[in-house]
């Protein structure tokens, strides 16, 4: 819902320099919150009253007050999933860093909607982003998030607004568990001919729908999507175009952003197009120093598209290196039928040996007619940065948490093999279970054209497009993507102002996402709200330290209710402690 939680209570936060969201110029205010809602904004001083006198007070007087941070594209699916001690623990990077809504079921990666055929595989592919701490610590008993008592996208909403979420969340649906439910891992559908899963996937996503998905997402070099065609794809989106109507939109992470971005950008538009939806181009990027300059084709390609009327959008992190599960570097054949099939074909001396020549050998190129030939490829991740470029983010087991930050360079030079076998007998050992970090995205430490191209332009979001799982080195957006906008691309590079950064945070992702009552500060809206010290506010997380609070945030509320407060600063030190948030569904 759109609505605002409970359990909020009346404060005045007086003298701020109040950026509403909307892109409109600062300017000096006071604000009321009563309860959930934002009761009054005005001029310091002219919102004073006698009802107003035994309100608690805070003296914004050098600080900005802003809408909540709105992260249209986050993995934490099975992290609000979990009991609320758990969940507030690994959300803690997020709201410290002004989050208060996210979006989750991206890249076509997803826990709905499954069945006993599609569950085991949905897990393996998952398992990067399933949280590992142990319940008992949280009060509870056994692994976190091991039961998933939902089967669909209503399911998995119900639960979370029976558990209860410490931030707003929604969702989109993703495709992968979509087309595994009729075809598994395979290239083809399974047991039934194509106009049967098509008529299957297409029915289950209106369901989704109609229970308040955003949208639909894709992640096409991820399996089962990178073995989905254009033709599979244009007709969801047709079907979400019907059941969703204008405010459904399709998010894609693209088949390729290296050798094939330019084809990749074109077949998302081309989807769009076809079908009338709006699309998102997810965690906008070139991956490898060779395609950087391509970002600039692709920003003028969408905004052509956009000149001609297409709703085209994207969303972008600012770093450069990205999070993601290690499965991503081996080549579509090798993952066909999934993890345990990829790690026998490791395990296999003449399957090992022809996934090692894929990788090595095949340059991407694009396929007039996807799903791709048995030796095709659009994205090869070492081909595009190398081996020194991949890093390990984290592994199952902890007698091997030692890895974790190693480049999968070192890793072969530690275990006297190449980077290649090295890592594979890793999976082998871990089942499956590490996730990597790819640098020379966009850009590298010396060189961030590419970076501030995305950051720039006005159609884009400022997104995380990572969370932390309680496992391994998180990627430190989950710590630190928003506050490092405000601190190095606006104070100290005047890249752009604080009202065109805050306004891609917060009124423009909430526009996108038809929350009318979000993303902007005015009299009746949610009053989702961060305090900052613009002097003071940067991003802290490193790779090296990738769970080091952001600075500069002195307070955070959710639904009126303070979830995160600085000790020194914020007058409000009475921190929640019951979930504030609210589930969020479209159009509701």
């Amino acid at each position: 819902m759109t609505g605002c939680a409970g359990g909020a209570r009346r404060l005045l936060i007086r003298n701020a320099r109040l950026v509403d969201g909307s892109g409109s110029p600062a300017r000096p205010a006071d604000l009321v919150v009563d309860g959930e809602r934002i009761a009054a904004i005005g001029q310091p001083g002219s919102v004073s009253s006698a009802s107003l006198r035994d309100l608690p007070v805070m003296d914004a007087s050098g600080l900005m007050v802003c809408p909540g941070f709105i992260d249209i594209h986050s993995h934490g699916d099975l992290v609000l999933a979990l009991p609320p001690a758990a969940q507030r623990q690994l959300l803690d990077g997020r709201i410290s860093q002004g989050i208060t809504t996210q979006i989750v079921g991206n890249c076509g990666l997803g826990v709905f909607p499954r069945t006993a055929r599609s569950e085991p595989l949905l897990r393996a592919v998952v398992d990067w982003m399933t949280p590992r701490i142990l319940a008992d610590e949280q009060g509870g008993g056994g692994e976190l998030a091991a039961e998933w008592p939902w089967s669909d996208l209503a399911g998995y909403l119900e639960h979370l607004e029976n558990n209860g979420v410490w931030i707003n969340a929604g969702t989109l649906q993703p495709h992968g568990p979509l087309r595994m439910e009729v075809a598994g891992l395979s290239r083809t559908p399974v047991d039934m001919t194509e106009a049967e899963a098509m008529g299957v996937m297409s029915r289950r996503l209106t369901e989704a729908l109609d229970s308040g998905a955003f949208g639909m997402s894709t992640g096409l070099i991820y399996p089962p999507g990178l073995f989905a065609s254009t033709e599979e794809l244009a007709t969801l989106a047709a079907t979400m175009a019907r059941a969703g109507g204008p405010a459904a939109f399709l998010a894609s992470h693209i088949r390729g952003s290296s050798e094939t971005l330019l084809e990749a950008v074109g077949e998302l538009l081309d989807i769009g197009r076809s079908a009338g939806v709006p699309v998102q181009h997810s965690h906008s990027e070139a991956v490898g120093r060779d395609h950087w300059r391509k970002i600039e084709t692709v920003l003028g390609m969408e905004e052509s598209a956009r000149t001609s009327g297409q709703p085209v959008s994207f969303d972008m992190f600012p770093y450069t290196a990205a999070a993601t599960m290690m499965l991503a570097i081996y080549p579509p054949w090798a993952l066909e039928g999934g993890v345990d099939r990829l790690l026998a074909r490791l395990a296999d001396p003449e399957a090992r040996a022809a996934i090692g020549r894929s990788i090595e050998t095949v340059r991407p190129s694009w396929h007039p007619r996807p799903p791709w030939t048995p030796d095709g490829w659009p994205h090869n991740l070492v081909r595009a940065v190398g081996w020194d470029r991949i890093t390990i983010g984290s592994v199952g087991t902890e007698d091997s948490v030692g890895l974790e930050g190693m480049s999968l360079s070192d890793l072969g030079r530690a275990r006297g093999k190449t980077p290649f076998d090295a890592i594979s007998d890793l999976m082998i050992e871990q089942q499956g279970m590490v996730s990597q970090i790819i640098h020379g995205i966009s850009g590298d430490d010396v060189r961030e054209e590419g970076l501030e191209m995305l950051l720039s332009h006005p159609a884009g979001c400022v997104c995380t497009d990572a969370d932390d799982f309680g496992k391994g080195r998180p990627h430190p957006a989950a710590f630190g993507a928003f506050p490092k906008v405000l601190g190095r691309y606006v104070r100290d590079q005047a890249l752009l102002g604080w009202e065109e950064a805050i306004h891609k945070m917060t009124g423009r992702p909430a526009s996108l996402l038809g929350l009318g009552d979000r993303g902007v500060l005015r009299q009746g809206a949610c009053a989702d709200i961060v305090v900052l010290e613009p002097g003071k506010v940067d991003g802290a997380a490193t790779f090296d330290q990738p769970r080091r609070t952001a600075s500069g945030i002195v307070c955070v509320m959710v639904n009126g209710s303070v979830v995160h407060a600085d000790a020194e600063r914020s007058a409000f030190k009475d921190q929640e402690e019951r979930p504030a948030g609210r589930v969020l569904r479209r159009g509701r």
